[in-house]
């Protein structure tokens, strides 16, 4: 239980933090990996599932700035 909050929190302060981002690719890494982060916290438990989602959501999310940004 105690983890979740934690986790909570660290997206919860991410989230408050990437609001001066200069651009979608960097808003979409930020926000990918939170996402990634708690999908992989949920799904696979522990820290190493939230690290890999974290890094996999993180790719996910600039690719989609990065397409934001060229149109």
């Amino acid at each position: 239980m105690k983890t979740r909050i934690y986790v909570l929190a660290a997206a919860t302060t991410a989230a408050l933090t990437l609001g001066g981002c200069a651009n979608n690719a960097q808003l979409g890494t930020g926000a990918g990996a939170v996402a990634g982060g708690l999908a992989g916290n949920a799904l696979f438990g522990g820290t190493l599932g939230t690290v890999g989602g974290a890094a996999a959501g993180a790719l996910v999310g600039n690719e989609v700035g990065k397409r934001s940004d060229r149109r």
